[in-house]
């Protein structure tokens, strides 16, 4: 997209009362993380909570590249590295694409690609990194439900602060609730709830081509009992993480002020106590899962 879409979306985020921002050196290589600063720089500090990411370098000739950016800046690429050397440097790097003086949550991406450094180093950089109040809070960002639990519990203490779980505490994947979900309640870890959307497999609505039978006879269970209420799908799967207590946050995409605007006015609907019921009497939903 144009820059100017760009920080139009940023804009109308605000407008409407966002207040959370994640971005992340790899996205875009580094394109992200220069366009949020343009957006947020304008404002005041203290308004808004902007979250990034430490595990891969932005640099020239960085292989661990990935195919859904369209038009990433030339020669460069991102190198997996969570040594200490490589977190400070990243830091400092991400500080000056967003021409800002701290990160207010640094998440450590993916730290399942190299667990042990990712514990042994990542992690104790930035804990110094949130004693100096460079950091305001060190985060874990992953995809996997058992690799964050197994984090908070190895890590030195206090250890992180939040975690953004992608994927695991949804409509369609409640794998955090077997273990992550209650540490974080009886730790106070905040949980930042993100792919909610199921990477895009709830908002088009033939979407279910390609997945396993068993997730696409799900999705179709669940888009019968939404269509049943009248509820967009897209409406309960944003809604429903915020039910349980360890999640304050949930984390959604967006390419247009469009897109902005129509999350936010699924995350307001009114949404019937009997569309949670079917849901859960169709098996969709653990009998342990919070409803709101």
């Amino acid at each position: 997209m144009s820059e100017a879409r760009a920080l139009a979306t940023v804009d109308r985020a605000w407008q409407l009362g966002v207040r959370l921002f994640d971005t992340a050196p790899v996205y875009g290589y580094g394109r992200s993380e220069e366009r949020a600063g343009r957006a947020l720089r304008p404002r005041r500090r203290g308004d808004y909570v902007l979250c990034t990411k430490v595990g891969r370098l932005i640099e020239p000739g960085g292989r661990d590249t990935q195919p859904i950016w369209a038009d990433p800046p030339p020669g460069v690429g991102p190198r997996l590295d969570y040594s200490r050397r490589a977190v400070l440097r990243s830091v400092e790097d991400s500080l000056r694409r967003l021409g800002l003086d701290r990160i207010d949550v640094l998440h450590v991406h993916d730290p399942d690609l190299d667990y042990p450094t990712a514990l042994a180093e990542a992690y104790p950089t930035l804990a110094e990194l949130r004693d100096r109040g460079t950091v305001g809070a060190v985060s874990l960002g992953v995809n996997h439900a058992d690799v964050a639990a197994r984090f908070l519990r190895e890590a030195p203490a206090p250890g992180p602060d939040c975690v953004l779980l992608a994927g695991r505490y949804t409509l369609l994947d409640q794998s955090g609730l077997d273990d992550l979900l209650p540490l974080c309640v009886d730790r106070g870890v905040a949980v930042l709830a993100a792919g909610v959307y199921q990477g895009g497999l709830l908002a088009a609505p033939h979407a279910d081509g390609d997945v396993p039978p068993a997730l696409a006879e799900r999705v179709r269970t669940l888009r019968a009992i939404c269509e049943r209420h009248d509820v967009p799908p897209l409406a309960a799967a944003i809604q429903f993480p915020l039910a349980h207590p360890a999640v304050t946050s949930v984390v959604v995409g967006a390419r247009s002020p469009e897109e902005i605007t129509a999350s936010a006015d699924l995350l307001t609907r009114a949404l019937p106590p009997a569309l949670w019921s079917d849901l859960r009497g169709a098996g969709l939903l653990s009998g342990a899962a919070p409803v709101p």
